[in-house]
């Protein structure tokens, strides 16, 4: 029975390995690619029992690398299976390998306990949720790019086509390059998206640091003073957030008009700031209740003031729940559109998301659209993978005290 489960499992590794790497030939290099769906099972069931026996522990980098090693061989050999070389049926026979090893981990199989068929069940869901979630995150955003890319022509004329456009290359390197980012030079220094970026930063900076000031000093008060309506206040804080925005629109369009905040950078800081303010002071309130009050109270002792307690002890100890309030904060702003939309006019005070609009015309290549997209994406793109762990301890932080 040992043997019998480590073959389906290894059957199961290598038709996930090979169908991954075929769609991603197709989709991300253009190559066509056809599926052989009975060698990734055969070599699959034949290398599981060798798998299962080899025992692989965790930490123990030798059976990746030999599984992993053997399935290149047999990719190699087989190239027939994907249709497009040796070279990418010795990639798809590696990660083959190398995901039956993974499989097969730190396994009881002679003979399988129930724990082991539930621990088998669990990373195969494991491995087909990851490859699903990255095909959903990684193919709109790629595809966005090649588009990017392309003149409008020749993305028309095979749409489902999303290799890069290497043949621009044949004229040279730079003639190549400044070919293939001929949309990005359009679009930073024709379409003032240099200017937009600047403004949109600007803004986004700017509300960041009055909505981490405000709330700081609120959520604060919330936590530790004792003061007339501080339960309702604590409860009614989030209410801002049953209107819609597009209900609250109208009303401040007119109302900004009049007290002439309307086309202006400063008038959209306000809107974005009564935005963000409550949800950051929720967040804000229940991370500073986690923090020891006799910790505070030791500064007091020292002779601190009430504001020295704030910037000497409590900050520097929330700084995970400051890092992900200030990204959270930042996202909105960057990424806002209809207020932007409705109180800018001046081109000169364009955010990045109003500049967008300009670009969604007829008389506008595609190529442009898709580049101003990417150029909107990225800087928000890398800043949350850079304070992803800050984002995730900040926005936990609170749910459990004591």
């Amino acid at each position: 029975m040992g043997f019998l489960l480590a073959a389906l499992t290894g059957a199961l590794a290598f038709s996930l390995a090979y169908g991954t790497v075929s769609l991603s030939a197709a989709l991300f290099l253009g190559l066509e690619t056809h599926l052989v769906a009975a060698v990734p099972l055969l070599a699959g069931a034949f290398l599981g029992p060798l798998a299962a026996l080899a025992a692989p522990r965790t930490g123990a980098l030798g059976p990746y690398l030999l599984f992993a090693g053997a399935g290149a061989m047999l990719g190699a050999l087989l190239p027939g299976a994907l249709g497009a070389g040796p070279g990418l049926g010795a990639l798809a026979g590696a990660a083959g390998g190398g995901l039956l090893v993974y499989g097969l981990r730190d396994l009881e199989l002679f003979p399988p306990r129930a724990e082991s068929y539930e621990r088998l069940a669990l990373r195969g869901l494991r491995a087909l949720g990851f490859v699903f979630f990255v095909f959903a995150v990684v193919f709109p955003f790629w595809a966005m790019f090649v588009a990017s890319l392309k003149p409008r022509a020749e993305f028309l004329a095979n749409p489902a086509d999303l290799s890069l456009p290497l043949e621009v290359f044949r004229a040279g390197l730079l003639p190549g390059l400044r070919k293939l980012f001929e949309g990005y030079r359009a679009v930073l220094f024709e379409y003032r998206f240099l200017r937009y970026i600047a403004n949109t930063a600007l803004v986004s900076v700017v509300t960041m640091l009055l909505t981490l000031f405000f709330s700081v000093l609120g959520a604060y008060a919330v936590a530790r003073l004792d003061f007339p309506g501080r339960r309702l206040m604590e409860r009614a804080v989030l209410l801002t957030y049953m209107f819609p925005a597009i209900v609250l629109a109208i009303p401040l369009y007119v109302v900004f008009t009049l007290i002439g905040l309307r086309d202006t950078l400063g008038g959209l800081v306000v809107v974005y700031l009564a935005q963000t303010l409550p949800v950051a002071l929720y967040m804000l309130r229940s991370y500073f209740e986690t923090i020891p009050e006799s910790l505070e109270e030791a500064g007091m002792i020292d002779g601190c003031s009430r504001f020295e307690v704030i910037w000497r002890v409590t900050l520097p100890l929330s700084l995970p729940a400051l890092a992900s309030v200030g990204l959270y904060v930042f996202m909105i702003a960057w990424n806002e559109f209809l207020f932007a939309f409705m109180f800018l006019d001046s081109p000169e005070i364009f955010t990045l998301s109003r500049g967008m609009v300009a670009l969604n015309s007829q008389e506008v290549p595609y190529q442009y659209l898709m580049a101003g997209a990417v150029i909107v994406t990225v800087p928000v793109m890398l800043l949350f993978f850079w304070f992803e762990r800050y984002l995730v301890g900040g926005l936990t932080a609170g749910g459990v005290k004591g």
